[in-house]
């Protein structure tokens, strides 16, 4: 199955592009797709422990299954005041 990946701050810069599509297989889980994700940019690894997950704009656990799709949004972890 084929879902979008939105990328946002830092992992927009180390992947080149705010949105990604990749390639699940049936039954997939948002942490799947943070996992494809790594294996196709390895320079996120460093941020996937720390990562928000949100599935068509609800943020959601990692082992919420995924369908052909959706959106899958991956957010940093954001400080500052």
């Amino acid at each position: 199955m084929l879902v979008r990946v939105k990328l946002f701050a830092v992992l927009r810069d180390v992947v080149g592009a705010g949105e990604a599509s990749i390639e699940l297989s049936p039954n997939a889980t948002a942490g799947d797709a943070v996992n494809a994700l790594c294996a196709q940019h390895p320079g996120l690894a460093a941020f996937a422990e720390r990562v928000a997950v949100a599935v068509n704009m609800a943020y959601v656990g990692r082992d919420v299954r995924l369908t052909e799709g959706d959106e899958v949004a991956l957010i940093p972890p954001v400080s500052g005041g």
